[in-house]
């Protein structure tokens, strides 16, 4: 019993700590070329603009594609014997192309809420 530490303090602590962490991984000066996804990297100082931020997801998500495609490809014909690396590559190009689908569904309701907007 004396290797558990059951200290709320020291939990909430830990929490801190973590929460430290995320947010220095959050500013723009730790995102910069952290993900090898990323085909733009985020450029200091320079604001981003809806059509930069649409571009860079479009990006990804095709990369995300193109990573399953050519793993999938691999698989069938012989290159690669990793189904399962396949698979998840698959399913995460499906979970971004799904994701990405949702977010144009809710940017074209609220332009059609906008545009039904009396003036």
């Amino acid at each position: 019993m004396d290797n558990f530490n059951t200290n709320p303090l020291s939990a909430e602590q830990l929490m801190l700590a973590k929460m430290d962490a995320m947010s220095v991984r959050a500013t723009p000066e730790f995102m910069v070329s952290q993900n090898p996804l990323d085909v733009q990297e985020v450029k200091l100082n320079q604001p981003m603009t809806f059509s930069n931020a649409l571009t860079s997801v479009l990006n990804v998500v095709n990369e995300h594609q193109s990573i399953a495609s050519t793993a999938m490809t691999d698989v069938e014909t012989g290159k690669s014997d990793d189904l399962v690396g396949a698979m998840v590559a698959s399913q995460k190009a499906s979970l971004s192309f799904d994701a990405l689908l949702q977010v144009r569904n809710k940017v074209v309701g609220a332009f059609d809420d906008i545009m039904k907007m009396p003036v």
